[in-house]
């Protein structure tokens, strides 16, 4: 049962005739990019799948994607706002050997939706035309059902670690000492919950991201591209073995690798354009990912080992953008008037 009470108030303007805000063109713009991409990956996926319960997860995965995208143009439609071109059959090559194991699907499935969760959740309170709040609403709610089913998938199979077990606290423990924050010297005090998801959730994005680029690494043609990968797998593996030292060190198990689930292809499923989009808007999301471990972690050399992380991928994205614009492949988001 609902405890909120309904607010009854009477729209002087209908959603029709009001125009779409620049957070509304943003969040939608983004959400169609994102969701292009992912159309066309998840159809090479299916086109290498056999295992029935993972198939299920992919079938829904596209289903969302095809959705969300086709709401969008109709919004899109209505405003007489340019469709955006994003990704389209020929940056996929369907009849490819397989790149990636079943298994990897599952833990992709899972990074992309918290993904696009985060940029869901992020729209709902910033939209004010009703019709996109609500629609980002219903994006975000599918998307949590989505994750269920991802999560119970990788429970059944033992796909994934259980979530580490601490101690449940025997009763209220107050922060009296300044040694709470330390963490290179002197006295150290054990991770707490907090900072423990989050290393948890940080690993277990970068051994997708990881593998991924490993996959896109061992395919891509253009070397310029080809030398940019190989800087964003030492990045990756250098943070998760800092990472995993921190729990490893106080006997927490962390997410394991996935390299093995990569094939020894080398004919391309994917075009350039779509795998450099692709890994300059996963380190991106790292960005977001890191501010938000930061905002909870209370143990200054965690909060080292994330910004100096930040800077690296900061760097990795801001010449991957270079490199998306040096080829024509970057469209642009909608933008302020141009007064000067």
């Amino acid at each position: 049962m609902n405890v909120l009470k309904p607010l009854n108030i009477n729209p002087k303007i209908s959603d029709e005739t009001q125009t779409l805000t620049s957070f509304e063109m943003g969040k939608l713009w983004a959400t169609y990019m994102g969701n292009s991409m992912s159309i066309q990956t998840l159809s090479y996926f299916l086109q290498h799948c056999e295992d029935e319960d993972i198939r299920f997860l992919l079938e829904n995965g596209l289903a969302l994607s095809k959705d969300f995208t086709q709401r969008i143009e109709g919004v899109f439609k209505n405003e007489s706002f340019p469709i955006p071109i994003g990704f389209t059959k020929d940056d996929v090559n369907l009849g490819a050997p397989r790149l990636y194991a079943d298994e990897f699907y599952v833990h992709y499935l899972k990074y992309a939706a918290k993904a696009g969760m985060s940029l869901y959740a992020v729209a709902v309170p910033l939209v004010m035309r009703e019709d996109i709040r609500e629609f980002f609403i219903y994006c975000n709610q599918c998307t949590t059902i989505f994750l269920g089913q991802i999560n119970s998938v990788l429970m059944n199979k033992k796909f994934i670690a259980q979530p580490p077990i601490i101690p449940t606290p025997d009763g209220i423990d107050k922060i009296d000492k300044q040694s709470y924050l330390k963490g290179f010297m002197g006295d150290i005090r054990p991770l707490q919950a907090l900072e423990i998801i989050h290393l948890w959730d940080n690993i277990e994005n970068n051994v997708t991201s990881m593998t991924l680029l490993s996959g896109f690494h061992q395919i891509v043609q253009d070397q310029k591209i080809k030398a940019l990968f190989k800087r964003g797998l030492d990045i990756t593996d250098k943070s998760l073995k800092q990472y995993k030292e921190k729990l490893h060190i106080e006997h927490i198990q962390s997410p394991s690798y996935l390299n093995h689930l990569v094939t020894t292809c080398t004919y391309p499923p994917f075009s350039d354009k779509i795998m450099l989009f692709h890994k300059v808007d996963m380190f991106a999301m790292k960005i977001r990912s890191f501010g938000n471990s930061l905002a909870v972690t209370a143990r200054r050399d965690i909060d080292f080992l994330y910004i100096r992380t930040l800077m690296n991928i900061g760097l990795f994205v801001d010449d991957g953008i270079n490199i998306l614009i040096d080829k024509g492949w970057l469209e642009s988001p909608p933008k302020a008037y141009d007064r000067i």
